[in-house]
């Protein structure tokens, strides 16, 4: 039967979670919110709009959603073309689709932001599937986009293994029935992710791939 190995993309495959941190907290103080940068840090992961209602709370101007999203975006832009993938990235996709896993992207980045991402993971070859913030209605920590990223490959919750940075990525796993492995390069503490869900925690993409015969990837 086949397999399914789901990533997350930002801070686990791709070094830019401190990128979306400045660029949050720079989009909000344009906007004339002060929100720290701790607090921005702990809510990456989440799609823009569960973002902005983390940090500033469901009673805003919800009219103002769309240019704080806008703001984001454009300043994370310029970022585009020189987005650092993390240390051995590529190489883990590849071992596992050589393996005989079926590779899928999970990841609240859409269009021209996911095209980029891809760019700096640069194994094209490797991946399946991505399932997009394009895709779900709903982003993590609900299920839907780990459960979608499984509709696409065809591969059923207990034959997937889920790799992600935040606590959004674990419980978006744990819901959706898959066994998940957390990594520490985007910068969320080992406890954080072990409450959240997660079976085991590597430091990053080398670390994983040093250490697959031992883990649920085997």
């Amino acid at each position: 039967m086949d397999r399914a190995a789901v990533f997350d993309v930002d801070g686990t495959l791709v070094d830019t979670n401190h990128l979306h941190v400045v660029t949050w907290w720079e989009a909000f103080r344009q906007a004339g919110h002060d929100v720290p940068m701790h607090a921005v840090h702990r809510a990456v992961g989440l799609g823009s709009t569960d973002l902005i209602a983390h940090l500033l709370g469901e009673d805003r101007d919800r009219e103002r959603d769309a240019g704080l999203s806008a703001a984001h975006k454009t300043l994370y832009a310029q970022y585009f073309d020189r987005l650092p993938a993390l240390r051995d990235a590529g190489p883990l996709l590849r071992r596992l689709h050589g393996s005989g896993w079926k590779v899928v992207l999970a990841t609240s980045a859409g269009g021209a932001e996911l095209g980029a991402l891809r760019r700096a993971i640069d194994a094209d070859d490797a991946i399946a599937a991505t399932a997009s913030a394009d895709d779900v209605t709903e982003g993590k920590p609900a299920p839907e986009p780990v459960e979608h990223a499984l509709d696409l490959v065809g591969v059923p919750a207990e034959r997937a293994v889920f790799v992600g940075d935040t606590v959004w990525d674990m419980r978006a796993g744990r819901r959706a029935g898959v066994r998940c492995l957390g990594v520490l390069c985007g910068g969320i503490p080992r406890r954080d992710l072990e409450e959240a869900g997660a079976e085991a925690v590597y430091e990053d993409p080398a670390h994983l791939l040093a250490s697959l015969p031992d883990s649920a990837l085997a």
